[in-house]
């Protein structure tokens, strides 16, 4: 088993930060991955303060273990399945939610995991191993226009559909079932990449973001957040992929402006429909010392909401 350093968590400070953090709270870690930002709240927590963390991976859940806090609960669901985590920990309300969202470097460091094109491994691909269908299983059965789609939607990859007709032309022949293999069809239909980029990143990037869905359990955690939230809870969301980081910047923006209502309705200002978000601060990006000691934390960016 191949296994990296050990994980850095990115925005350490400056998340855990702009939860504004009150000590009798209730907080909710939405991706616990190795534990940095839950063990940080617990550090500003009195006894009353809790923290309710969730991740999908069955490698995080493990690992949570070893923190041993009666203020602390870890659930094995994904952030999808945020309300129904709340319920299961019995609450129903909490002070604040932070979201540190896509892969963890444990995930891309572990070779067996099949996320990353620098090990020659299982092409698996999955976040819970547990469920679902593997990276390989899709695809041995996708047609030519799903695999083109989500290549070009998710990696945004020009040549998505020569790769995607490699892929399906190799399988013919024999089945793909590691990143060995996946990464080689798609450097001999790749033609042109930016200097220092391997031709694959965009691929694997794709396929895992298809795989574990990564994108709607986004979509469909944030409106489970706000309705968690108190008023005055803080949403903090870090992302690190354009696409992530553009569905939470049209929520927090759409959500902290008001509907809009046709003109001449005969309605008082205080029957005005009310914004449910303030945006706090701008987006935040890692300083140039942390991405020097980090690399992986260069796209990442911070957004900041608080419920009204």
């Amino acid at each position: 088993m191949t296994r990296g350093a050990a994980h850095v968590t990115v925005l350490l400070e400056e998340a855990v930060g702009a939860l504004a953090i009150k000590a009798d709270g209730a907080y909710v870690d939405a991706t616990f991955g190795r534990g940095g930002h839950s063990r940080l709240i617990l550090s500003a927590l009195n006894e009353q303060g809790r923290v309710v963390a969730l991740d999908r991976d069955p490698q995080a859940i493990a690992a949570g273990a070893a923190l041993n806090d009666s203020r602390f609960r870890l659930v094995h669901r994904a952030f999808g399945e945020l309300a129904e985590a709340a319920g299961e920990a019995g609450i129903d309300q909490v002070d604040g939610i932070l979201f540190d969202v896509g892969v963890s470097s444990p995930q891309i460091d572990d070779g067996e995991r099949g996320f990353s094109f620098r090990y020659d491994a299982p092409l698996d691909m999955r976040m819970d191993t547990t469920q679902g269908e593997t990276a390989a299983e899709w695809l041995a059965r996708a047609e030519i226009r799903d695999i083109t789609e989500v290549i070009r939607n998710y990696g945004e990859e020009r040549f998505a559909f020569q790769i995607a007709k490699k892929v399906v032309a190799a399988r013919l022949e024999q089945p793909i079932v590691t990143t060995g293999q996946f990464a080689a069809l798609v450097r001999e239909a790749v033609r042109t990449r930016e200097p220092g980029q391997d031709p694959a990143t965009r691929s694997f990037q794709a396929l895992r973001i298809h795989i574990n869905q990564e994108l709607r359990q986004l979509e469909v955690a944030l409106p489970q957040a706000l309705g968690l939230l108190k008023p005055g809870g803080r949403l903090v969301v870090i992302s690190f992929h354009s696409l992530e980081d553009r569905i939470v910047k049209n929520f927090m923006r759409d959500q902290s402006t008001a509907d809009a209502l046709p003109k001449g309705l005969p309605l008082r200002a205080d029957q005005l429909p009310k914004p449910k978000l303030r945006l706090v601060g701008k987006a935040m990006k890692p300083s140039a010392a942390e991405i020097d000691a980090n690399p992986r934390a260069r796209s990442a960016v911070m957004r900041v909401a608080e419920k009204l």
